[in-house]
């Protein structure tokens, strides 16, 4: 109960911290210097926000991750809810804008070369190199996110045998399928383990 109400109480400092100009600034950077995709993007939100920064405190961030996970899109999610923690309404608008007008921007105006001009070595040498950072960012986030979620045994079994199951089926399981049966394990098990 005093975690839910420390989490409660932080998000009540809604009073822009930061101007819109910085925000602006860090998620134009964010979404166009940061490759990875959605993913990757939450390993660098959380060092550079939480770590470097000190914009958003640790519950915050596990707070808005935790939120924008019940939804479609949740880099969207989360990086509206970090603009909004950070500068109120204003700032989740151009958080989750200035995140990926970049990309956006990027795909519409480099789509017609890159089909004409793909298949060349120096662009597919650069794609490949591209390719391989994304992985391992991504392999970052992971990391990030399962130091933070794999908290005791209950945890660490939802997310082993989630692994089992998507090694095994594959595609033919659907994610939101998994997602909502992981959900409702741990409102059965979180009481049976937690309680005091």
């Amino acid at each position: 109960m005093n975690e839910r109400n420390e989490l409660h109480s932080s998000t009540q400092h809604l009073s822009p911290r930061y101007s819109l100009g910085q925000l602006i600034l860090y998620f134009l950077k964010l979404g166009s210097w940061r490759f990875g995709g959605p993913v990757a993007l939450i390993g660098y939100m959380h060092r550079d926000l939480v770590e470097e920064h000190h914009w958003i405190t640790e519950a915050e961030y596990q707070e808005g991750l935790a939120l924008a996970q019940l939804a479609p899109g949740p880099v969207v999610i989360t990086t509206g809810f970090i603009g909004y923690l950070v500068a109120g309404l204003p700032g989740a608008v151009v958080a989750a804008i200035a995140t990926f007008l970049p990309c956006y921007l990027i795909t519409v105006l480099c789509a017609p070369y890159f089909h004409k001009y793909g298949k060349l070595p120096g662009i597919a040498a650069f794609v490949n190199g591209v390719t391989v950072a994304a992985v391992g960012a991504i392999t970052g986030s992971v990391i990030v996110l399962g130091r933070r979620s794999l908290v005791d045994l209950p945890t660490v079994a939802i997310a082993l045998i989630t692994l089992a199951l998507l090694w095994k089926f594959g595609k033919k399981l659907p994610e939101p399928l998994v997602v909502l049966v992981a959900a409702i394990v741990g409102l059965i098990v979180y009481p049976l383990t937690h309680a005091s």
